[in-house]
């Protein structure tokens, strides 16, 4: 028996970093969506208890124990006392390292994949609290949808996103790490995008008032080490965009577009400038 989840990338629209906690984490008030940019995530249960097995499209991927999917795998196991090993398959089409949470979101699905796999019946909010265990990204990825999200990422509370718009994504050849990028987080110089506004904003669907606060208090701490981000949103401003904002830690950027022909126009003109590009929607 096989199973198979999708695994959607997620872009910040509000990041905004509030202080540090006791635990050595940030705190965060963020708005997230995801978009349909996904890896596929296909379990297929072996008869050794003991073997979690890792195989993927991409060279990329670690087929190891530093995988986010190979650690859903293992708290479940560890969790239910599973006696049956798996093999997991990972059609990788999401850019690594890139802000896009495309691990954590491979780990959500194999959580949802393995749970249908074992017969756990596990409920939406009880995966996202053992997807707390494996990443701070995680808990939101479970869900896959646009929502508001608090604490070091655990807290999770989806919110009514009417209208789709369309994203052009710009990764560079680089990757950024996120524990370095918050290493050098400083509060008191880092901007506060307004969250409330900008929830607001997607529930209305009130797109010029969602481009007033899109926001990311990273962006600017990024943007320092990796000066090329900053030419990709002056060339995708150049081009069209309606708004541009880097997502979480970097480095992608996106460019949000209400109409199609325009986020075509402006994905042709940016191709010459980033190999990886991709014109997606919101889901």
């Amino acid at each position: 028996m096989e199973i198979t989840e999708k695994a959607p990338a997620k872009i910040n629209l509000g990041l905004d970093v509030i202080g540090k906690r006791s635990d050595g984490y940030h705190e965060l008030d963020m708005i997230m969506t995801s978009i349909d940019l996904a890896d596929r995530i296909t379990v297929r249960e072996l008869k050794n208890e003991h073997v979690i097995r890792l195989q993927s499209n991409s060279s990329f991927v670690p087929l190891n124990k530093k995988n986010h999917a190979y650690k859903a795998a293992m708290v479940l196991k560890k969790t239910f006392g599973i006696k049956t090993g798996v093999e997991i398959y990972i059609d990788k089409k999401t850019p690594v390292a890139a802000g896009l949470a495309g691990g954590s979101s491979d780990a959500a699905a194999t959580l949802r994949a393995l749970n249908q796999l074992w017969q756990l019946n596990l409920t939406t909010p009880e995966l996202a609290k053992l997807g707390e265990q494996i990443g701070s990204d995680v808990p939101y990825c479970v869900y896959g949808q646009t929502a508001r999200v608090t604490g070091r990422g655990e807290h999770v509370r989806p919110i009514e996103n009417p209208k789709k718009f369309w994203v052009v994504l710009v990764k560079p050849s680089f990757g950024v790490s996120t524990p370095e990028i918050f290493r050098h987080v400083k509060l008191d110089q880092i901007p506060h995008p307004n969250i409330d506004a900008l929830e607001q904003a997607v529930v209305t669907s009130d797109f010029n008032a969602l481009l007033d606060n899109l926001g990311n208090s990273l962006e600017a701490v990024t943007l320092a080490k990796h000066p090329l981000i900053s030419k990709i949103k002056e060339r995708l401003l150049a081009s069209g965009a309606d708004g541009v904002l880097m997502s979480g830690s970097g480095p992608t950027v996106f460019a949000l577009c209400q109409q199609e022909k325009k986020a075509q126009r402006i994905c042709n003109s940016i191709k010459g400038f980033c190999d990886e590009v991709y014109l997606v929607r919101m889901l």
